[in-house]
């Protein structure tokens, strides 16, 4: 916001008390971004990540039961 009033990104991010290397690293990830689309994105993110694991669960359950299956133990 106060970038956007012509304060320089030097005051605008003291202002706020970040880094502005925390200000253009979330700029280049969120930059063209709304609030509401940043929450989106990262709840997506939380999802895929559970998703993720379920799937890794579930892969090594199958290869468990394929193993005691062929009596290979």
């Amino acid at each position: 916001m106060l970038v956007a009033q012509g304060k320089p990104v030097s005051d605008a991010v003291r202002a706020i008390a970040v880094s502005e290397a925390t200000y253009f690293r979330w700029r280049a990830e969120f930059g063209g971004l709304k609030l509401d689309q940043v929450k989106r994105l990262k709840e997506l993110e939380r999802e895929n990540a559970r998703l993720r694991k379920a799937v890794a669960d579930l892969t090594l359950e199958k290869v468990v039961l394929k193993e005691a299956a062929s009596g290979n133990w």
